[in-house]
């Protein structure tokens, strides 16, 4: 018998990758160099509308006759141009924390009964119906907003002004409720389905040995829910709330559909009057000159830097709060 001829060929070793290894490496190069530049070309994109709005808003306040941030009015076509974007600025960001308020706890509310309380054949659809409201178009809100949700607020406007009008806030003169309270609210029920979707698949990965341990000490539902998955999910909360937030800021048609641009702030946050920076664009920039359009782009780079900024702030809460995150869990 031939011992060569039975002799096992060596191991390969590990500098010796196998094609199939050389082949994994490569796609990974390649994946590598696709995320690369990817991200690379976001922060281009992103610094050359940056350029853009700065270039355009220096224009504009060359010619700007007011003071920018000071100024109530918008004639921005007159010869020299007169505008300031303080009433847009109050209602830009007095209609979105309206919305905040409304929609945050009724979003995480709805999550935590879908992911924890209800029963799977109820569970399934409606967090199928979620999904759905979150594909609904602006202007359909909008529409829904201006022909059914403007004619039945009357009756909450004349309660909150019955109860709550001595403190000038919730005061009602008996108008058309076409106010930043129903913009507020609008935007409450667009923003709801982001919010809750997010929530609720935070809310699903929350830890259960945890939960089951807890149940097994003899803790209720809700104090498992207090003491484990919220805690988990506060970061993941904080996240869907400023996505919520982002698309409340930019909001066009919905809030064009329901008030008028009015460059007035009143103390009752029921009367008719104000604007935001989204609907104020929407609306005169197809009737504006060169000069209005210049002054509705510097507009605009102040909305992008709301938005950027609360970004920034809702990436420093979540760093701040790592251990809430559900890294270790």
């Amino acid at each position: 018998m031939d011992i060569a001829s039975t002799t096992t060929p060596p191991p390969r070793t590990p500098s010796q990758p196998t094609p199939a290894g050389r082949a994994t490496h490569r796609g990974d190069q390649i994946f590598l160099g696709l995320s690369k530049g990817s991200g690379i070309a976001l922060l281009v994109i992103m610094a050359a509308i940056a350029a853009f709005l700065t270039w355009r808003t220096v224009i504009a306040l060359a010619q700007n006759e007011g003071n920018f941030l000071t100024t109530f009015e918008w004639n921005a076509n007159a010869d020299p141009p007169v505008f300031g974007i303080a009433v847009l600025a109050f209602g830009t960001v007095v209609s979105s924390l309206i919305a905040m308020v409304i929609a945050v706890p009724v979003a995480v509310g709805i999550a935590l009964f879908i992911s924890h309380y209800a029963p799977r054949r109820l569970a399934t659809p409606l967090a199928y119906v979620i999904d759905l409201l979150a594909a609904v178009p602006s202007i359909v809100y909008g529409l829904w907003g201006a022909l059914f949700l403007v004619p039945h607020l009357t009756g909450l406007y004349t309660w909150l002004d019955q109860f709550f009008g001595w403190t000038q806030v919730f005061g009602y003169d008996g108008g058309a409720p076409r106010s930043l309270f129903t913009v507020g609210i609008l935007l409450a029920i667009m923003i709801l389905p982001v919010i809750t979707n997010v929530s609720r698949e935070v809310f699903k990965q929350s830890p259960k040995m945890q939960e089951e341990a807890a149940l097994a000490l003899g803790a209720t539902r809700w104090e498992v829910i207090r003491m484990s998955v919220l805690p988990f999910g506060r970061s993941g909360v904080i996240s869907a709330s400023m996505l919520g937030l982002g698309r409340a800021l930019g909001e066009t048609m919905a809030v064009a559909t329901v008030i008028s641009p009015s460059f007035l702030i009143n103390a009752s946050l029921l009367d008719p009057g104000g604007g935001t920076f989204a609907q104020n664009i929407a609306a005169g920039f197809n009737e504006a000159g060169e000069s209005g359009r210049d002054a509705l782009i510097a507009s605009g780079l102040v909305l992008f830097l709301i938005t950027l900024l609360v970004n920034g702030a809702a990436r420093l809460i979540i760093a701040r709060r790592k251990e809430y995150s559900g890294a270790n869990a």
